[in-house]
């Protein structure tokens, strides 16, 4: 069996807020470890029935990224479970519910 490794580390300021992060995979083409101004990482305890989650950002990921970091994991999360499901009609129900966050999104930015 094949073991991939991946290596989150987070840079905290003196108040444990992120300052940084930065990740790698031993399956990644990349040789050095990648930047990122947010992540989030889902687990799923099969024992305790439960979603267990880190959603980190660091002070330089602005507004309009978040918007759009939600909108592209919400997709991926219905084109995943589409995958592992086959649910067409609950897939794009979720794809409906992210391209009317992202919609409403950007008009409260024009507003402002």
């Amino acid at each position: 069996m094949k073991t991939s490794t991946i290596t989150i580390q987070i840079d905290l300021d003196e108040d444990k807020v992120p300052q940084q992060i930065n990740w790698s995979a031993t399956d990644s083409t990349a040789d050095t470890m990648q930047p990122a101004k947010s992540m989030m990482v889902a687990f799923w305890d099969g024992a305790d029935k439960s979603a267990l989650r880190i959603d980190l950002w660091t002070k330089e990921m602005m507004v309009d990224e978040m918007a759009d970091f939600y909108y592209q994991t919400l997709m991926g999360m219905a084109d995943t479970y589409l995958r592992a499901t086959q649910q067409q009609e609950l897939t794009e129900d979720m794809k409906t519910f992210a391209r009317g966050f992202l919609k409403k999104f950007k008009a409260t930015q024009v507003e402002q």
